[in-house]
């Protein structure tokens, strides 16, 4: 067991990124210790629920945003 601790959900989705990628490269050149591996996969699928949640909060504020704007534009459009 390498001793990482669980990825913070409070991290950014940059950050996240670097790890998944630092992971993949170690993998993909065998840098990774076969008795590792587990916990390094481990560590990328909660890496990578991170950032699915982090995107499907960004999608979420960005469609309130926009459906708000649309509604301030119809508002505009009925005073007229």
């Amino acid at each position: 067991m390498t001793g990482k601790k669980k990825p913070s959900t409070d991290m950014r989705f940059g950050e996240a990124i670097e790890k998944l990628e630092s992971t993949l490269r170690r993998v993909e050149s065998e840098e990774i210790d076969i008795d590792d591996l587990a916990d390094e996969l481990k560590s990328a699928a909660q890496l990578l629920e991170i950032c699915r949640e982090k995107i499907r909060k960004a999608e979420l504020e960005v469609s309130q945003i926009v459906q708000a704007l649309d509604e301030d534009e119809d508002e505009e459009g009925d005073e007229d």
